[in-house]
């Protein structure tokens, strides 16, 4: 199967980030992607925490919902909506949330991100919990591929990256391929990204594709970037540092068999 991972430097204003997302998508269905999964706030990387407030949508109906099932069904692609804010029950907070969509247009699962980020050196603070309401549930879905056969795959989201317990649940399920869209920080990207990337492949022996925001914000925020796609070995297939692209990967079936069967790890599980 063959996936993208789409990397962007999102602004405030939605419709320049969907003309934005709609060009990538179609450059990714061009070059062959049956899979293609946009980054963290896509949509809309708001100038305040609080912007994502104002532009959250009911789950089923909205523009940016419309928007990608629209793509999905005109480009004949699955697409991994990346996040978008989705009204929760607590009104002063909202569901970051993936949607995944398949070439029907049909939305097909959601996840709401678990691990919300908090983070303070002193020169930059964030704290999700503010405006974001947590998700409980890992989700893992059946991806028909066609030829290439039918993966499970595992969602996540940015700072899930840091748990492996939600991973070894996807590898529990089943989970051959992991997705994590995100907008890592500059700061805990340099750090951290690529080494935990590495190691969530390794550790579950499956593909991870991470699609990321990457480069410099109107909010003055910077993001890592650095979307890549890595192989059940821990190898990095391919990879973009900064700027808007796509990342094109093959994933082979057989060879996360061949994986797996020459170090059976996950058979070996105690705890």
């Amino acid at each position: 199967m063959k996936v993208a991972a789409i990397q962007m430097v999102s602004s405030a204003r939605v419709p320049d980030n969907l003309h934005q997302a709609r060009a990538l998508l179609e450059q990714a269905a061009r070059a062959g992607a049956q899979l293609a999964a946009l980054p963290e706030y896509w949509s809309c990387m708001g100038l305040a925490e609080t912007d994502k407030l104002a532009r959250c949508e009911t789950y089923g109906d909205g523009p940016v919902q419309q928007f990608l099932a629209q793509t999905a069904r005109e480009l004949s692609l699955w697409i991994v909506g990346g996040t978008l804010p989705l009204a929760s029950a607590e009104p002063a907070r909202v569901c970051n949330s993936s949607l995944v969509y398949s070439p029907r247009g049909e939305c097909v699962a959601r996840y709401d991100k678990i691990h919300l980020f908090r983070f303070d050196n002193g020169r930059e603070a964030f704290d999700e919990a503010r405006t974001i309401a947590p998700g409980s549930q890992p989700v893992c879905l059946a991806l028909d591929a066609g030829e290439a056969g039918s993966w499970q795959v595992g969602l996540s989201v940015c700072y899930d990256l840091r748990f492996a317990e939600l991973y070894r649940a996807h590898a529990r399920a089943g989970a051959q391929l992991l997705l994590v869209p995100s907008a890592f920080t500059h700061t805990t990207g340099q750090a951290h990204w690529e080494v935990l990337l590495r190691a969530r492949a390794v550790e579950n022996l499956a593909y991870v594709l991470a699609p990321a925001q990457g480069g410099r914000h109107e909010n003055g925020r910077r993001t890592w970037g650095h979307s890549m796609a890595v192989d059940p070995w821990g190898e990095v297939m391919a990879l973009q540092a900064e700027g808007p692209g796509v990342v094109l990967a093959q994933l082979d079936a057989e060879r996360l068999r061949e994986v797996r069967a020459q170090l059976p790890a996950l058979a070996h599980r105690v705890l």
